[in-house]
């Protein structure tokens, strides 16, 4: 009898001491104050090496968890876009675009705030092809992005050469807002929505441009 409680007695403990293991592993917040949890913990937004696509194909869901900082004015949160990969974004872009029918080459420019997508095609409804292409560009981009697409083929040159501007040059943004005002000579595609125009632009944000 005195065996069986000492045998008991052991494997309790060994049970007490796992739990307070993976408890330790899994603190709910990290140094930052920020807690994230996702089931593939890979910090790139998309994994070319598997798949050459979206992130590895697999069985798991895929899942992302953020809560606020409990520590009073830590506005770590608002970082949540800082780290956004616009070279992997505009691949991603590319590749979809060249899936809707009659798109046949693709060039995208992904900055701060925009996507620039310029491209070859032999659509007849080249509206119904400006708005293809730009709602794939916005299903993949940061919500407060703006999408401007033009089928000008001419224009792809332009938008390949501005991926070796320096973006924080001076005359970066001039460059960029010339080249938007020519792509607006193409098909935009259809309003957003109510609230915002062909290229996801609200009134307030034309009101800002000005």
């Amino acid at each position: 009898m005195k065996k069986f409680i000492i045998i008991a007695g052991l494997c309790t403990m060994t049970a007490l001491t796992g739990c307070s293991k993976d408890t330790a592993s899994n603190d709910i917040y990290e140094e930052s104050g920020n807690t994230i949890n996702v089931n593939n913990k890979r910090h790139e937004l998309y994994n070319e090496e598997a798949g050459r696509g979206i992130r590895n194909v697999s069985d798991n869901y895929g899942f992302v968890r953020h809560q606020k900082s409990p520590v009073a004015n830590d506005n770590m949160g608002n970082n949540h876009y800082t780290a956004l990969d616009r070279e992997q974004v505009a691949n991603i872009i590319s590749k979809q675009s060249t899936s809707i029918p009659n798109v046949n080459d693709v060039a995208t420019l992904v900055t701060d705030q925009e996507v620039l997508i310029a491209y070859d095609t032999n659509s007849k409804d080249r509206n119904l092809t400006a708005d293809q292409v730009k709602r794939s560009a916005l299903s993949v981009v940061p919500r407060y992005y703006h999408v401007y697409v033009t089928d000008n083929k001419v224009l792809m040159r332009d938008v390949e050469n501005l991926a070796n501007t320096d973006s924080n040059s001076r005359n970066a943004r001039n460059v960029v807002n010339g080249l938007i005002k020519q792509m607006k000579k193409s098909p935009q595609g259809h309003a957003v929505n109510s609230n915002e125009d062909a290229n996801g632009m609200t009134q307030d944000d034309h009101m800002r441009n000005r």
